[in-house]
């Protein structure tokens, strides 16, 4: 259209241009979502046609579909998808096209807010339905149901944010969306993203018989088919495309596309997950052809809780398209199953860091989490790419309440990340329908969005902002990984073409060498070696002992993890500066106060990374706390197999911090000569943050649970699931002895009740060091009254105490077996003996 053409805001006009070789014909627009008229195909000159210009025309009316609502359908679908809005499909059509020019800004100086929103609805595109023969049961309800855009249009609608068919249009407010009509995209537009094959396979789906679409379905991936597939498909694919292009041009704020069905998983050479046609990508790429200076680079974020594989694989080369998608993976365990949906997969070629995966490692993911992806990677990478438009691939089956997406993500939380992304691109921001399956909450959901983009601010969140530990440890991956093509990153990842790589060496071992070094120096603490295959070189300089520790004297053995690092990065490069880093090693506290305390000390370090290939300088995930414990019990049993049970250490106490706890309770457990009578183990100290509660098991021994429980004393971070009220339940004795603490880092647990451990261990010091100095005193009277055994009182020798039986004071465990003899080791001479010594031979006893 002519710029300098005179037009009001109501004119009607025939349109000029010959709109390629299909019969046009428009709908009735006082009735346009209650109608199945006839498909009609338009060219990006031509202004978008409003629902409520009453055009007509005297030509014969013909249908877009064979016929009325497919037979298989069943009747509580149809009679949500027909019954809500009758449809009328002897509507007056028109061989010319008839448009409607969009309403201006209502305030030219601020064009944006004074705009209006725009919406996509079409009630056609429910003629799209499962066949009855595919159904196991009546209730048998398949996800991908037609009720799912009426129930969004009607959420809206019922909001006052649209008017609705059985609405006069001409009554519709200047504040409510603006119809914009859905029309059936064209060949040449669906093969901009497929191949000619797979859109003439879906074409021929109207001609086929319901025995050969089941056919079809059945050997496709999670789809079904009936015969109004095709218009189907093609209406949801143009619906897109007049979303965007009226964005891009001007004509609304922004848009929302209310389409079915979905077109994410579909690739370019087949249907899949429930996806016939790829909606988003087909309406990108008609815009950047039909506007290619202001509309060259787009952002798709796609939010559905499954992977896009479709537009990653269309767009993975592009460079101008930037793909971000929010998903829940399961190390491929989550449809659609796919290894490429991971982070590391971040584009080919030019397109090489325009695609972005964030994929959750399980379900359950809310608020906090998605959320936090935005603030620390959505909007970082979308704010440096600075989109020309913003495409929404909008599922909604994150949503809390849908069961196959199993997240909990709100209305107000769609709300807000909406709002994030119009920030961008001069708030050319258009919503696509893909995904979501329960009725009620994409409902929700989509008013939320909609009521956004209507400038209204989002409601406030519910659920506190507190991100899960593996919704954070994702998002660092994906950090670490995309910092390798965006500028706004951190931290940057070394490369195996860097200078100074040959001269690289992790950290970890530079403060372990480091502080076996100073205990050296400070202790004279030396390495001990580690002769096993298994654990040798992970443990090297991470053993080390007083030299006194085979000794006679108190031990103890501390096993823990590494210590911590705090830093702050270099702003501009995000590089940890050494002078702004501190290194935080509570434990080393202990070892100084056993030391000066009489203890000899095994420290133990237990790496978080076992083993692993350096070669590429890259970031290695921390093993498993169950792979660290499994570790920890290797290295424990082997310890005290060579270095404690041999040896004379007088006590053993064992000092488990973090994870390594884990692995001491099952050396207890798995090693009966921890717990014999006569070992010298006294107890184990635990410190437990995150990891969880292990209990002691031992099959031939019944009376381990209450031995540990004597045993132990087990301090467990205040926040820990053990304390959860919902979930606790009665503490058995085979978890040992647990007390709460008041913090939940481990260095502040350490702190805590440093003070609380050393009057324990001093105490049982001191009661064993009683007990041995009794045990001393009694063991020198016996070795006196041995050396100097006593005389007959007739022959003038003391005479002894004759108490408890006659026996004096022998102790008891001298006396005779019988009452009438002496006590064994005592012996007494004659009266008339000389007192000259005498043969042997001819003694006395």
């Amino acid at each position: 259209m002519d710029e300098d053409y005179p037009m009001g805001e109501d004119t009607v006009v025939a349109s000029t241009e010959i709109n390629g070789n299909h019969s046009s014909a428009i709908p009735d627009h006082t009735n346009i979502s209650a109608q199945a008229n006839g498909f009609h195909v338009r060219k990006q000159q031509l202004p978008l046609l409003n629902n409520a210009s009453p055009a007509r025309s005297s030509t014969k009316p013909r249908t877009p579909f064979s016929g009325d609502v497919p037979s298989t359908t069943r009747s509580d679908i149809r009679s949500a998808s027909v019954g809500s809005e009758e449809m009328d499909l002897s509507s007056d059509q028109s061989d010319r096209v008839q448009v409607r020019i969009p309403p201006p800004p209502k305030f030219p100086p601020l064009p944006y807010s004074s705009s209006t929103t725009g919406l996509v609805y079409d009630s056609r595109m429910r003629f799209h339905a499962e066949p009855t023969s595919l159904m196991t049961a009546q209730d048998d309800i398949h996800p991908e149901d037609p009720r799912r855009i009426h129930e969004i249009f009607n959420e809206i609608q019922q909001a006052g944010l649209v008017q609705g068919p059985e609405e006069v249009q001409a009554d519709a407010k200047e504040e409510q969306c603006w119809r914009i009509q859905a029309r059936p995209a064209e060949k040449a537009e669906i093969c901009l993203i497929h191949t000619p094959e797979h859109f003439d396979f879906i074409e021929t789906l109207q001609f086929k018989t319901e025995e050969e679409l089941n056919q079809h379905a059945n050997q496709s991936d999670s789809i079904y088919y009936n015969n109004s597939t095709y218009e189907c498909a093609k209406l949801a694919a143009g619906g897109a495309i007049e979303a965007c292009r009226a964005v891009v041009r001007g004509d609304v704020r922004n848009a929302i596309a209310i389409i079915r069905p979905p077109g994410h998983h579909a690739e370019c050479d087949t249907a899949s997950g429930f996806c016939i046609f790829n909606n988003v990508p087909i309406a990108a790429k008609v815009c950047q052809n039909d506007f290619p200076d202001t509309c060259r680079k787009i952002l798709i974020l796609d939010w559905d809780v499954h992977h896009g594989n479709g537009i990653q694989h269309v767009f993975e080369r592009d460079p101008n398209i930037l793909y971000i998608s929010l998903h829940v993976f399961k190390n491929a365990g989550f449809y659609p199953f796919l290894e490429d949906a991971n982070y590391n997969y971040c584009g080919i070629g030019a397109g090489l860091g325009r695609n972005v995966n964030i994929p959750w490692s399980d379900h359950g993911m809310g608020d906090a989490e998605y959320l936090y992806a935005f603030q620390e990677v959505v909007m970082p990478i979308a704010t440096e790419f600075d989109p020309d438009f913003v495409i929404i691939s909008a599922g909604f089956d994150a949503a809390e309440g849908d069961v196959l997406g199993g997240c909990h993500v709100t209305p107000a939380c769609y709300a807000h990340m909406t709002h994030m992304l119009m920030s961008l691109a001069n708030g050319k921001v258009a919503v696509c329908l893909e995904g979501g399956y329960n009725l009620r909450s994409i409902a929700r959901s989509a008013l939320a969005v909609t009521r956004t983009l209507m400038l209204q601010p989002p409601d406030r969140l519910d659920q506190p902002y507190d991100p899960k530990e593996s919704a954070i440890r994702v998002i660092e991956r994906v950090k670490r990984e995309q910092s390798k093509y965006w500028k706004c990153l951190y931290p940057k990842q070394l490369e195996t073409d860097d200078p100074s790589f040959p001269e690289t060496k992790r950290l970890h071992d530079i403060i372990r060498e480091w502080q076996s070094q100073k205990l050296a120096d400070e202790h004279q603490m030396i390495p001990l070696s580690i002769r096993r295959s298994v654990i040798t070189e992970t443990f090297e300089h991470n053993v080390i002992a007083t030299p006194g520790f085979m000794d006679a004297r108190p031990l103890l053995v501390i096993f823990h993890d590494p210590p911590g690092i705090m830093g702050k990065a270099d702003p501009f490069d995000g590089r940890p500066e050494l002078h702004n880093t501190w290194l935080t090693d509570v434990n080393k506290s202990y070892i100084d106060w056993a030391v000066k305390s009489g203890f000899e000390v095994i420290d133990v370090n237990i790496p978080r990374v076992v083993a692993f290939d350096d070669e590429d300088i890259g970031f290695v995930k921390a093993d498993s706390p169950e792979m660290r414990a499994s570790q920890t019990r290797e290295l424990a049993n082997y310890i005290w197999e060579n270095y404690i049970e041999p040896h004379d250490a007088t006590q053993v106490f064992f000092m488990g911090v973090g994870a390594a706890y884990l692995g001491l309770v099952e050396l207890l457990g798995n090693n009966e000569n921890t717990t014999a009578e006569d070992s010298p183990v006294e107890c184990l100290i635990g410190f437990v943050s995150q990891t969880s509660i292990q209990s002691v098991k031992r099959a031939t021994d019944d009376n381990i649970s209450s031995w540990y429980y004597d045993h132990s004393l087990v301090f467990v971070a205040k926040s820990h699931h053990v304390w959860d009220p919902i979930r606790q339940r009665k503490l058995r004795r085979k978890y040992g002895n647990l007390k709460r603490s008041g913090h939940d880092e481990l260095n502040e647990m350490l702190l805590e009740h440093q003070s609380e451990i050393q009057s324990l261990l001093l105490k049982k010091k001191s009661e064993y060091e009683e007990q041995e100095e009794q045990a001393s005193i009694a063991n020198r009277v016996t070795q006196e009254l041995l050396k100097h055994p006593p005389l007959s009182s007739r022959t003038g020798t003391p005479k002894l105490n004759n108490l408890d039986g006659g026996h004096g004071s022998v102790p008891a465990a001298l006396r005779s077996p019988r009452d009438n003899l002496p006590p064994m080791g005592y012996f007494s001479v004659s009266s008339n003996s000389p007192r000259s010594p005498r043969s042997p031979m001819k003694r006395t006893f």
